[in-house]
């Protein structure tokens, strides 16, 4: 990604304005704001785009056991879990390195039980960094299938 357009997250790589990418992104960047993370300092926001074209955010929340924390983009899909949402279309992950940061191990299963092959575009607080879907993430998921 070297058009500067897409390195800000902007541009859809069709050439294309996504403006409501714009509003994920920024939904993301606020949220984070939000974050508890006394410990690690790592603040990170999440918004989630339903089918419908809801927005629901999540920051992290860690807990002095670490073990207990929970991490933004489970609590953006388990908020829109607990309002009705069932269908998703991407979710936006920003977090501060300039390195991509995705999903960790916990948080790519529950994304894949709940929303399948999501898109997850990455971003920092400079824009984005990289898109990915979570069957990259997770190759070989456990899920349902594996239960009968």
């Amino acid at each position: 990604m070297s058009d500067s357009s897409q390195v800000s997250g902007r541009d859809s790589g069709f050439g294309i304005r996504d403006s409501k990418l714009d509003v994920l992104i920024d939904a993301a960047r606020a949220v984070r704001e939000n974050a508890h993370a006394d410990y690690s300092g790592f603040k990170v926001g999440a918004a989630l785009e339903t089918a419908d074209g809801t927005i629901v955010t999540g920051c992290n929340i860690e807990n002095a056991t670490y073990g207990l924390t929970v991490c933004a983009e489970r609590v953006a899909m388990f908020k829109a879990l607990s309002e009705g949402h069932r269908e998703f279309r991407r979710m936006v992950v920003v977090a501060p390195p300039e390195a991509p940061t995705p999903p960790c191990g916990a948080c790519r299963q529950v994304l894949w039980e709940f929303a399948g092959d999501l898109e997850i575009v990455l971003a920092n607080l400079n824009g984005e960094t990289g898109r990915l879907r979570i069957g990259e993430l997770l190759p070989q998921p456990f899920d349902r299938r594996l239960l009968k």
